[in-house]
């Protein structure tokens, strides 16, 4: 593998520390033409797939018929006019207000209109319990009524299939249109008159109207009762889901946004997690990485379950060790691949759509993602830390036992065979090999789980037996992962550079908070790595160069390495400041800019809710200070 071009003499110099003043971005909206390209978005979706809706309530991504499907609706990827989208466009818009109906995932869209009239749209995708089972139709489900005076609406419902390439063939009802491409068929019910949304034509909405987008097949209810009905049904599992978690005194809105984002992340048929809902929002403007996140990384999964795992949600981690069994007993303690399909696909083969602008112009977009072809010998360690909890805790329905551990044993001894050999590590890098410290430290941690999962079941034989190893491991670890001259753990065996991974070092409980190397670790990547609040996943150059945005979960670990170590009080700031840059309903992307401030990189990033989620229950104050 090729390495990149650096001067070993040449201490790198620490990075300007400098602060945007640009405010937190309003509920307001306000513009003449306003792009469909923006990461001002809500979220919609009932764990089968999601929709992104926009400050003008246009939605502008939605893939069906699961998150990593054809996007019917891809504005978000094609701003231009042959992008499809779907819009209630209000005749001299003036501006606009968004927010969420609170501890739920339906969002409210207010637009108005120069002479003080306006519409409200709700949307949501159904979910709740019915007939013993969650109900999650594959509609998306909007409703607009007045409210003032008598506002002129055009519906401009635009669908496109495969990728943008295929015009639908349309048919029309008394009160629906089919849309009918090679691959798939989706109906509109809607009690709107029928003709103006086939013409576009502008009408008054003098009374609610109601509109429901799904598979082709007949609506068995009243259209305005049904989406009703799902509105009322929809809100009340949210509500009642939002009420179970154990959340924080502090920074509960910011926590409770956060957590339904992560629950509607997970592909409840198979119980996969995606890392994020869209594709090729690039990580920096015109650095052309730009990946594909709709598929379930074992890494990123593992952070998802343990932050909602920390707020009493447990019903998500057991959705994923169903998905997590499939592929460990698959392997049969062979290679297990970094990611994988959430329907268990092996092969995600890697393509270039050239006839997609990109979003806001920035090519290429990509489908796929070549990452499924890497070693990442961190894998390991996230299966057996995502399983772990499944083996103590006493509320799951059904609880790990001896057989789940032999599985996860064959894990262990492929850790423990991978630990010390070069791989791609966990920032995925294309050109370049090398025994990364991070991978290393996850197969300590396969061990030492594995050794408690055997106290557990009281086979002492096996504790000891892995005790053993992760100890070799983890004297390993501490010794060539040191750079006497940097005065901080490397990002790989007998490595000199940066990199924000190592902070995991105490998260996982290799090192504990106090221990003077991993002090001087957080002090030399804060130096080297931060601009302000904002952290860089590493100093050396990738594939593409030097990364120009920060990476927001790098972020959090740091504020929760200084929280460890003492430090709440600059903690809790750079905390705050990173909640500033959160979307005006919460959201956070993969990066953030530090100097513009703006979000760049997939969205919405688990990763980075999962990092609100674990910042807040660690800065928190205690319940018991206020009650």
């Amino acid at each position: 593998m090729s390495q990149p071009s650096s001067n070993p003499q040449q201490e790198p110099q620490p990075l300007p520390h400098s602060r945007s003043q640009q405010s937190e971005q309003p509920h307001l909206a306000a513009q003449d033409n306003p792009s469909t390209s923006t990461l001002d978005l809500g979220v919609i979706g009932n764990c089968a797939f999601s929709a992104l809706v926009d400050k003008m309530g246009r939605i502008v991504w939605c893939c069906l018929p699961r998150f990593d499907g054809d996007p019917v609706f891809n504005a978000l990827l094609d701003p231009s006019d042959n992008g499809s989208l779907w819009a209630f466009q209000l005749e001299n818009f003036s501006h606009s207000e968004q927010w969420y109906e609170p501890n739920t995932a339906v969002l409210r869209t207010r637009l108005y209109d120069t002479l003080g009239q306006g519409i409200e749209i709700t949307d949501l995708a159904p979910r709740f319990h019915s007939r013993g089972r969650f109900f999650r139709p594959l509609q998306l489900v909007r409703r607009i009524h007045p409210l003032s005076g008598a506002p002129r609406v055009r519906v401009v419902l635009r669908l496109k299939f495969d990728w943008g390439r295929e015009v639908p063939l349309e048919t029309r009802g008394s009160n629906h249109i089919r849309y009918v491409g090679n691959g798939q068929a989706l109906r509109l019910n809607a009690d709107a008159p029928i003709s103006y949304i086939v013409g576009e034509t502008a009408f008054v909405v003098n009374r609610p109207y109601s509109f429901i987008l799904g598979p082709d097949e007949t609506l068995h209810g009243g259209i305005n009762d049904t989406a009703r009905d799902f509105e009322q049904e929809t809100l009340a599992y949210w509500r009642n889901w939002s009420r179970a978690l154990a959340t924080p005194l502090e920074w509960q809105d910011a926590v409770i946004r956060a957590a339904i984002t992560l629950k509607l992340s997970v592909y409840e048929d198979t119980g996969a997690i995606i890392a994020a809902m869209t594709t090729s929002v690039p990580e920096a403007p015109g650095s052309q990485r730009n990946w594909d996140y709709r598929y379930c990384w074992l890494r990123d999964a593992f952070f998802v379950v343990r932050a909602l795992n920390s707020l009493s949600e447990l019903g998500t981690m057991e959705d994923y060790l169903r998905w997590l069994t499939n592929v460990v007993v698959r392997s049969g303690g062979g290679h297990v691949q970094p990611l994988y399909g959430i329907g268990l696909e092996e092969e995600l083969p890697e393509q270039v759509l050239d006839h997609l602008p990109g979003y806001q112009n920035h090519r290429p977009v990509r489908v796929g993602n070549q990452a499924y072809e890497h070693f990442q010998h961190d894998v390991y360690g996230n299966i057996v830390l995502g399983a772990a909890q499944a083996f103590h805790d006493m509320r799951l329905h059904h609880r790990a036992g001896a057989e789940h551990f032999q599985h996860l044993e064959a894990v262990g001894e492929r850790a423990y065979e991978v630990y010390h050999q070069p791989d791609a590590g966990m920032w995925e890098l294309r050109t370049r090999s090398r025994i990364h410290t991070s991978s290393a430290l996850m197969s300590w941690a396969a061990c030492d789980r594995l050794a408690k999962i055997a106290a557990r079941l009281d086979m002492a034989q096996r504790a000891q037996y892995w005790r053993a190893r992760a100890e070799e491991i983890g004297a390993r670890i501490l010794n060539e992962a040191w750079n006497e001259q940097r005065q901080a753990y490397a990002e790989s065996f007998g490595g000199r550079d940066l990199d924000a991974s190592v902070l995991l070092m105490v998260e996982v409980g290799l090192l504990a908070p106090t221990d003077k190397r991993f002090i001087a670790t957080v002090d030399a990547l804060e130096k080297y790595l931060c601009d302000g609040p904002y952290m860089r996943r590493y100093e050396a150059p990738d594939d593409f160069g030097r990364p120009e945005t920060a990476f927001n979960i790098c972020a959090f670990w740091r504020i929760d390495a200084l929280a460890r170590i003492g430090r709440k009080e600059q903690a809790r700031e750079i905390f705050n400041a990173m909640l500033d840059v959160r979307n005006h309903l919460g959201l956070l992307s993969e990066d953030t800019h530090p100097v513009t401030r703006r979000m760049w990189g997939n969205f919405p990033q688990t990763y980075s809710m999962v990092g609100i989620i674990n910042c807040a229950m660690r800065l928190s104050a205690s319940w018991e200070a206020v009650i």
